[in-house]
């Protein structure tokens, strides 16, 4: 069964309709589905989940019990050895989340650091991701660092210097694509073996 990765931004409290009918569209196909248990993104994400009496839902959370669990559904519960609260804290959850997930989807305030890091985790996993990018919009298909990168272009330069402060932004992507360019290298030798 596939399992999707729904999660967003901590700003965004409403969910637009585009990322709505996305979200029908995992529903209708019986997807799993795995979801924070933070306020914004994940509590309106579990708030429209629930509302459509969906089951297929697991909310991941770090320690005993979740801030949010709008559909009473199965909780994850992931150890995470990080003083309680702090950033380190949740990114337990959202690590165990990319790991469990085979793809994701991202409601992206072009600003957040959470939300972007489950994109880039899931990327460096090679797991495809849809981000919404919430002020315009619209849908952007993360495969590729290349595709990565056009995303961050709509992130103002500001929360970029924060973005490279707190997760280390700039090297992470750069350490991605060292390892697509490798990836390509490697496919490319054998081609390079049969023609000599």
């Amino acid at each position: 069964m596939t399992t999707v990765f729904i999660g967003g931004s901590i700003t965004i409290r409403h969910l637009d309709a585009k990322v709505q009918d996305r979200i029908m569209n995992i529903v209708h196909q019986k997807f799993d589905v795995i979801v924070g248990d933070a306020d914004g993104a994940d509590a309106s994400i579990q708030q429209f989940l629930a509302d459509q009496r969906y089951q297929h839902v697991t909310v991941f959370c770090t320690g005993n019990v979740p801030r949010n669990n709008i559909g009473q559904w199965a909780i994850h519960q992931v150890k995470s050895y990080h003083s309680p609260g702090s950033r380190a804290y949740f990114t337990a959850k959202d690590l165990a989340m990319a790991e469990a997930a085979d793809s994701g989807l991202m409601i992206w305030d072009a600003k957040s650091t959470g939300t972007l890091s489950n994109v880039i985790e899931l990327l460096s996993r090679k797991k495809y991701s849809l981000a919404f990018v919430d002020k315009l919009k619209s849908f952007h298909a993360i495969k590729s660092v290349e595709a990565l990168e056009q995303l961050l272009d709509y992130m103002p330069s500001p929360d970029r210097r924060k973005a490279d402060v707190k997760i280390g932004l700039s090297e992470k992507v750069g350490v991605l694509r060292s390892r697509e360019q490798q990836l390509s290298l490697l496919a490319e030798r054998p081609a390079i073996i049969v023609h000599h």
